[in-house]
């Protein structure tokens, strides 16, 4: 393994490379290597999905959406006006209660109900997917600023140790000129 992948596991998260689980560890080779770990979550679930699941998310958006609840009202407005005053009686398809309609009713929502769960399914496994990349994503921006936290410190260390270096020279120099200072007063008394 990279040299580079275990000094973050260890300087960062304080442990051994092989102890990290395997996401962990992706994250950190990710990183040693400058690499994003972003990804576009809905291609790839999409990508994967098959006919009917594409035909059930679709026919899932429709059901839940204001053109079926008005388009649906407006049949069962109209089945009743044709069954109740429109017809003749004797060409009356389903008198009141209208029997035929409940049982029209019931086949679509036993119909319907399933395809709409395994749509919500479907979304829950996707949602699980997104939140776990949002959790590589979170770490591995976690573990960049600590990165970037650690070289800020050590520029400020170094910048520190480098005017504390030049303060030592000054102050030799000073010494140095108060000497020379001294011992040019005592000469001229």
């Amino acid at each position: 393994m990279n040299s580079d992948v275990r000094n973050l596991a260890e300087r960062l998260i304080q442990t051994g490379y092989d102890d990290l689980p395997r996401r962990e560890q992706r994250i950190l080779s990710r990183m040693a290597k400058r690499l994003a770990i972003s990804e576009n979550i809905n291609e790839k679930f999409h990508d994967h999905l098959t006919f009917g699941q594409k035909l059930a998310d679709q026919v899932a958006a429709f059901g839940g959406s204001w053109a079926f609840i008005l388009t649906f009202f407006g049949i069962l407005v109209m089945w009743v006006f044709l069954n109740t005053w429109a017809l003749p009686r004797g060409e009356i398809i389903d008198p009141y209660p209208f029997v035929f309609l409940n049982l029209i009713l019931s086949m679509l929502a036993a119909v319907q109900a399933p395809i709409i769960m395994m749509s919500q399914n479907r979304q829950s496994n996707k949602d699980r997917l997104a939140m776990a990349h949002d959790y590589e994503v979170n770490l591995k921006a976690e573990l960049e600023i600590m990165d970037l936290h650690q070289k800020i410190d050590q520029i400020r260390d170094h910048h520190f140790k480098q005017l504390m270096n030049h303060q030592t020279e000054q102050i030799a120099s000073i010494k140095n000129l108060i000497e020379k200072s001294t011992v040019d007063k005592n000469s001229v008394c």
